[in-house]
């Protein structure tokens, strides 16, 4: 028999090797403080006399994160930081703090009165080291009159921020599409003139490096919009022409929609609709060519029972374009267009014979008030006798026209051409978007999903309540 195999010794506690020593918890890292943190940095704004450096040092203290979290904070003992500040001194440090108290969730909102007096009084030159800041800060204002149901207070914040930020109000600025989408919105359109009047002349991306191509296409046709329903017809069809004409690879739902409506504008204001422009998109003029609105045109002013049939026919497609109001003051002015054609065939009529020839045969009355009103206001040369005989004068216009010189010319067609180029560079930035080419090639079977069809391009969201031309 074997010997089974040898034990090894049992060793005693004494003779075991000792354990090593386990390793101690880690410490856990304090959170830090955000009020302590945002204590030494209002030292440090109110102490720094360089503003390019403290830009620097407002961006880059610590990660976004964390660092809109410290900004959107109050001090030690709920103090308001803001009230340590000067508005016109310490503009680039209340930018950084405005914007993060309007945007971080669960952050005290700032005073209504307190962002007022910086949108009055602050140091532009300082704002401009930080764009990007003011244009989070006018949207952190936009949402803040949304939540309060201030549109009123909104509009004036964004009118004056507007006002000071650029050099001149004729730099287009993400902030013009901001203030006309408000505007617009809450049908504040006389509001929005004193901006609207200043033509958009420059675009620098220098200065806006945030500036987006479509805030040229938003702001022009939100600013048609507030010319139509004051009936402007001349302003609103010069910032839609210019939303139709804009440069583009595709084209975008907001220059389809702004097409629409420069026709109706057209037809208002000279009783037919003009060529678009020759650098027109070609694929938006056969959009254009296929909505309901080309139907207007080869009816209008004169065929008023197949312009009534043809309104009542898309009276769902106008609706749903928000076009209503404006369809119905087409119909309005069909009358005044109908006679003014008259003026250049006949020297006189009688009051039946105009109501037969305009579609209103036996309204010799309301015949007769048009006549009045446009005699009135300048659109016909014309006398009524007191047997209601209608005498058109064919007498030209005493007005003196100032012709432009060709100096004059030249420099507006370059400076045309500048601003041109300067709108193509920003839409082939766009281009090179992974965004803008599935879009592209979603819509390179047909150029368009389909006429009037929602788009991720229709980014204002002007949706008011009812047809904003019916309150015009």
């Amino acid at each position: 028999m074997n010997d089974p195999l040898p034990t090894p010794p049992l060793q005693t506690a004494t003779e075991l090797e000792p354990l090593p020593p386990a390793p101690a918890p880690p410490e856990e890292t304090p959170a830090p403080d955000a009020s302590n943190s945002l204590e030494a940095l209002i030292a440090q704004i109110t102490s720094h006399n360089d503003p390019q450096a403290l830009n620097h040092m407002l961006r880059t203290f610590a990660p976004k994160e964390v660092k809109e979290t410290i900004l959107g904070s109050l001090l030690p003992g709920g103090a308001d930081p803001l009230q340590a500040l000067d508005v016109e001194v310490n503009t680039l440090g209340i930018l950084y703090l405005l914007s993060a108290r309007l945007h971080v969730a669960a952050a005290a909102a700032p005073p209504p009165e307190f962002i007022e007096a910086f949108c009055q009084g602050f140091d532009p030159e300082q704002a401009r080291l930080a764009p990007e800041r003011v244009t989070l800060l006018a949207k952190g204002i936009v949402q803040l009159g949304q939540e309060a149901n201030q549109p009123t207070f909104t509009a004036k914040a964004l009118a004056d921020l507007l006002v000071r930020f650029p050099p001149s109000l004729h730099y287009l600025t993400p902030l013009h599409p901001l203030f006309m989408t408000t505007c617009v919105a809450n049908r504040l359109f006389a509001a929005a003139t004193p901006i609207l009047s200043e033509a958009i002349t420059e675009i620098d991306t220098t200065l806006f490096p945030d500036l987006h191509y479509t805030d040229n296409l938003v702001y022009h046709y939100t600013g048609g919009i507030a010319y139509a329903a004051l009936q402007q017809w001349e302003q609103a069809e010069e910032f839609f022409e210019i939303v139709v004409g804009a440069p583009a690879q595709v084209p975008s739902a907001v220059q389809l929609e702004a097409g629409k409506k420069l026709i109706l504008v057209q037809l208002i204001k000279d009783g037919k609709a003009a060529p678009l422009p020759r650098y027109t998109n070609a694929a938006l003029q056969r959009l254009l060519k296929g909505t309901p609105y080309y139907s207007l045109i080869r009816f209008y002013p004169l065929q008023q029972a197949q312009l009534q049939v043809a309104v009542e026919k898309e009276k769902e497609t106008f609706e749903k374009d928000q076009n209503m109001g404006l369809v119905k003051l087409m119909l309005e002015h069909a009358p005044r267009w109908a006679i003014n054609k008259l003026t250049r065939t006949y020297l006189t009529l009688s009051i039946p014979e105009i109501g037969k020839a305009v579609s209103m045969e036996g309204q010799d009355e309301a015949v007769q008030r048009i006549i009045l009103s446009m005699i009135e206001k300048g659109e016909i040369d014309a006398s009524l006798s007191m047997d209601g005989i209608v005498t058109f004068n064919d007498t030209p216009s005493s007005a003196p026209t100032r012709m432009l010189t060709r100096t004059e010319v030249d420099s507006a067609l370059k400076e045309a051409q500048h601003q041109a180029s300067i709108l193509r560079a920003l839409e082939r930035e766009i281009g090179k978007s992974r965004e803008f080419l599935v879009k592209a090639v979603r819509v390179k079977d047909n150029d368009w999903a389909a006429p009037g069809a929602p788009d991720e391009d229709l980014m204002f969201g002007v949706t008011p309540t009812g047809t904003w031309a019916d309150d015009a």
